[in-house]
C-alpha cells in the first residue's frame, strides 16, 4: 500500500479508503482513479475485499469523545467509525467524558464488561492526551489526538500538507502576496497549517513576510478584523488563506465592506469544508478536514488488531483534500 501511495501521489490512508471502497470518504473521482490505476500498474491485490465477521464473537466498540460541541468533528468521526464497524456486524456506542479522568475510568470499567473489540478515544482539538490508567489494559485507537509516548495507534489530520495544498493552490493561480489568517496560537492545527503555508512559499521561491500572517482565533470576527489589517497594508495581498471556513466568512464580510469582490479583487481559500462553505457567495474553495475518514480508519485498525492482523504505522495522517469552488481568481 505504501508503494501504491507513492505512485498515486497520495497518503497511505487514502489508499486504504479507496481500495476498501469507503463510499463516505470525501475523495474526488480523480483521486480514486489515480489510486486504482497505481494499484493495477503495481499488481497490488487487496487481501480483504469483503466485510469480515466480528472477531471472536466480540460485537462492540466504545467511542469515547472528550466533548461534543456545535462543531461537527467528533460526530463525523463517530459516524465514520460506526459505518465501518457495521460492515463487520459490530455496534459502536458513544460516550462523552468531558475530559474527566474519573469519568473515563468509570466508562472503561463499566463498558469493559461487554464483549468488546476495543475503544476509540477522540478529541475535538488535535492534541496530546494523557489517558486514564484503565485504558492501559484495553485495546485502544486514538482519533484526532496522540499520547505522549506514541505507544498507541492514532489517526490525525494531515494539517501540514493541507496548509501546503491550500497555499500552493493560490500560488498555482499566480498569487505571490498571500495573506494567512491563522487559528488560535498554541494549537497543533494552527502550528501545522502555518508550517504548510511556509513550506509552500519556500518551495516556490516566495519570501516569507511575517506581516502577511495574522493570529486569528477560529471565529468569524477574527477573520473580519485581520482581513481589515491585511488590506490596510501599502502592498496588500491579492489572496488570503484562512485557516478555517468560519474565519473565511468574516474575511468575505470585511472585503465586501472595503468594496472588494471575491474573487475578482481578492481570492480567498478556507480550511475544514464545513457545509456553509458551499452556500456562501461565491462558494468557498477549501480543504477538507477528514474526520469521517479518520473514524473509518480508526475502526478498521481496531478490528484488524482484534483479529490478529499485523498493525499499521503508529500514527496515520489522513489526507486533507482540496475542494474546488469559485473563490479563487487565476492571475497567471
Amino acid at each position: 500500500m505504501m508503494d501504491v501511495a507513492a505512485v498515486a501521489g497520495v497518503s497511505q490512508a487514502t489508499v486504504s479508503l479507496v481500495l476498501n471502497g469507503s463510499l463516505g470518504a470525501k475523495l474526488s473521482d480523480s483521486t480514486r482513479k489515480r489510486v486504482h490505476d497505481a494499484a493495477q500498474e503495481l499488481g497490488y491485490t487487496l487481501v480483504r475485499r469483503t466485510a469480515q465477521a466480528a472477531p471472536e464473537g466480540r460485537s462492540n466498540i466504545v467511542f469515547v469523545a472528550d466533548e461534543v460541541t456545535t462543531d461537527p468533528w467528533m460526530a463525523l468521526a463517530f459516524e465514520g467509525a460506526r459505518d465501518k464497524a457495521l460492515e463487520s456486524g459490530i455496534n459502536v456506542c458513544l460516550c462523552i467524558s468531558h475530559g474527566d479522568a474519573g469519568i473515563e475510568q468509570m466508562i472503561v470499567e463499566q463498558m469493559g464488561q461487554l464483549p468488546l473489540v476495543g475503544f476509540i478515544y477522540g478529541t475535538i482539538l488535535t492534541r496530546r492526551v494523557d489517558l486514564a490508567p484503565a485504558f492501559a489494559d484495553q485495546r485502544t485507537v486514538l482519533v484526532n489526538c496522540y499520547d505522549a509516548k506514541r505507544s498507541l495507534p492514532s489517526v490525525v489530520p494531515g494539517d501540514l500538507l493541507g496548509g501546503r495544498t491550500a497555499t500552493e493552490r493560490l500560488i498555482k493561480s499566480g498569487h505571490r502576496r498571500i495573506g494567512f489568517i491563522n487559528g488560535q496560537q498554541g494549537i497543533d492545527a494552527s502550528r501545522d497549517r502555518l508550517k504548510g503555508y511556509r513550506q509552500a512559499l519556500s518551495s516556490n521561491d516566495i519570501p516569507f513576510e511575517p506581516a502577511l500572517v495574522r493570529p486569528g482565533n477560529w471565529e468569524p470576527v477574527s477573520g473580519y478584523e485581520h482581513t481589515k489589517v491585511l488590506m490596510a497594508q501599502d502592498n496588500p495581498p491579492t489572496a488570503i488563506f484562512c485557516a478555517n471556513d468560519l474565519m473565511a466568512i468574516g474575511c468575505y464580510e470585511a472585503l465586501s465592506e472595503l468594496g472588494k469582490r471575491v474573487p475578482h479583487d481578492v481570492s480567498v481559500i478556507g480550511f475544514d469544508n464545513r457545509d456553509i462553505a458551499k452556500n456562501i457567495h461565491p462558494p468557498l474553495t477549501t480543504v477538507t478536514l477528514p474526520h469521517y475518514e479518520m473514524g473509518e480508519i480508526a475502526a478498521e485498525q481496531l478490528i484488524d488488531a482484534a483479529s490478529g492482523l499485523q498493525g499499521g504505522p503508529a500514527q496515520i495522517k489522513a489526507e486533507c483534500t482540496l475542494v474546488e469552488r469559485t473563490s479563487i481568481k487565476n492571475l497567471a
